[in-house]
């Protein structure tokens, strides 16, 4: 089993060195003038408010968009109720205009 292992260990030991000077950084813990850095600190505060007041400004506004995305809707429907009310005295006023036409053709043939 040894030898089935010894060409990938020579093919990744070039890597190795690499590879843990770029993660051994991440694993280890911050000096503490960096962790007590007021300045940092209150820009992270900031930071943390701003993002919190723009989630908060997101809400809202998406709120406010369905309000209206709903209102349209609304006006919508009375738009196609009132297309069907008018298509329908629309049809009614060519019906009665025919029945006239008819009876008046009559009328005058008599």
């Amino acid at each position: 089993m040894a030898i089935q292992f010894l060409p990938l260990i020579k093919a990744i030991a070039p890597y190795l060195a690499q590879v843990a000077t770029a993660a051994i950084p991440a694993f280890t813990s911050k000096p503490e003038a960096v962790k007590l850095d007021p300045v940092l600190s209150k820009q992270i505060e900031e930071l943390q408010a701003a993002a919190t007041h723009n989630a908060q400004s997101i809400h809202v506004l998406a709120d406010k968009m369905q309000q209206a995305i709903q209102g349209m809707e609304g006006a919508a429907r009375e738009v196609e109720r009132q297309v069907a009310a008018y298509k329908t005295i629309f049809f009614v006023s060519i019906g009665l205009s025919a029945v006239s036409l008819a009876t008046c053709i009559y009328l005058m043939a008599r």
